[in-house]
């Protein structure tokens, strides 16, 4: 069916990520190792956030008690939140949707410092022409829970069979397709570009 919705994942699809300069730079704030960043962070921490049940108040108390550090909470979310750069290889495909009217949606995993460091970017993409944003931290849930999916696909207005999906992890894309969705992982800008024109929709690229 060509695809009369399209959702793209954040991290690493539209955005590249480098989590370990976000852990190197912590490290340097709090005066500790990077392995120690990582080890408290993935002690469930970074998922709490991104569902949104811990704020960055509560994540930074509770990463000081894990790391026995004391640390600015300002200046650490911002050790934390840059760690992105642009993934400029999506732009013609964005503006190629875009020409051909197809509405845009994002569907991603991340919190809330994350999501204002992107906007304080500036980047002319986002929140750009995306019609649905639809971020884990503001609904509780997240990728790949079936809940994430049904919120996106009310939001979409389309039937799911009628949704494309992009993401960088394969979980989620097969989170998507169970939702009925059609969704491949991402691999290159020009391989989106490919699945779409396989699916009906010729980006001219």
């Amino acid at each position: 069916m060509r695809p009369a919705f399209v959702y793209f994942d954040l991290g690493n699809v539209l955005a590249l990520f480098d989590r370990e300069r976000a852990y190197r730079q912590m490290a340097e704030v709090c005066g500790i190792d990077a392995a120690n960043v990582r080890q408290a962070v993935g002690n469930g921490l970074q998922d709490a956030l991104e569902r949104g049940s811990l704020g960055w108040e509560a994540f930074h108390q509770e990463f000081s008690r894990l790391t026995g550090t004391a640390s600015d909470p300002a200046r650490l979310a911002a050790a934390a939140s840059d760690m992105f750069t642009l993934n400029v290889g999506m732009l013609p495909v964005i503006a190629a949707l875009e020409r051909v009217r197809i509405p845009l949606g994002i569907l991603s995993n991340t919190s809330a410092i994350h999501w204002q460091h992107l906007l304080g970017r500036h980047w002319g993409i986002l929140p750009g022409r995306f019609r649905e944003i639809v971020l884990s931290y503001e609904l509780g849930t997240a990728k790949p829970d079936p809940a994430i999916f049904a919120i996106a696909t009310e939001r979409a207005g389309v039937a799911p069979e009628a949704i494309f999906f992009c993401d960088d992890i394969p979980l989620h894309v097969a989170a998507a397709q169970a939702a009925g969705w059609s969704a491949e992982c991402f691999s290159s800008a020009v391989a989106i570009a490919d699945c779409l024109a396989l699916r009906g929709l010729n980006l001219g690229l």
